[in-house]
């Protein structure tokens, strides 16, 4: 019973393995495929965003404009086109944000299904890596169980052989 069902987990093991050499050969059909075709102008767009929008040199220029933009609205140098609740910066700000806000988070998805297609490939990958080492430990326990049956076959052909010299030694005495 038990051996029957080593075999059964060993052509399920068998068959899980051949899967995953499947599989990631379709993978590499499939990247090669993208690749090819490149990813599209939204994406990149989204990607560019996303970089520059989380940068510290956008921080700080943009630190350095409003700063600018409230200095000259609250001494009125350039005729205060925003006095102060700086309702136009507020707008603009909002306007800024609702437009980045997407963008950013279109590029964040796709950089989240990047992850989870490189988590699901390490994983694979592992999966893979451990059913061939079981693979691998099969075989040498195969090897060592020849080894050994070799090993008591000479044995016993030693112990006849011991035992052929013993009968006629005493024989002869």
């Amino acid at each position: 019973m038990s051996e029957q069902k080593a075999n059964l987990l060993h052509t399920e093991e068998m068959s899980l393995l051949h899967s995953l050499r499947e599989a990631r050969r379709r993978r590499r059909r499939e990247r090669e495929a993208q690749r090819r075709s490149g990813i599209s102008v939204g994406e990149r767009v989204s990607d560019a965003v996303a970089s520059t929008v989380g940068s510290w040199r956008f921080i700080i220029i943009q630190s350095v404009i409003l700063a600018i933009w409230i200095f000259l609205n609250a001494t009125a140098w350039v005729e205060g086109w925003d006095p102060y609740p700086f309702i136009l910066l507020n707008l603009v700000l909002s306007f800024q944000a609702a437009y980045t806000a997407p963008v950013i988070m279109m590029s964040q998805n796709r950089q989240a299904n990047i992850d989870r297609e490189a988590a699901q490939h390490d994983y694979d990958v592992n999966l893979k890596a451990e059913l061939e080492i079981e693979l691998l430990h099969q075989k040498i326990d195969v090897l060592r169980e020849k080894e050994i049956a070799e090993l008591i076959a000479i044995i016993r052909t030693m112990q006849g052989q011991q035992t052929v010299l013993r009968s006629s030694g005493e024989g002869e005495a």
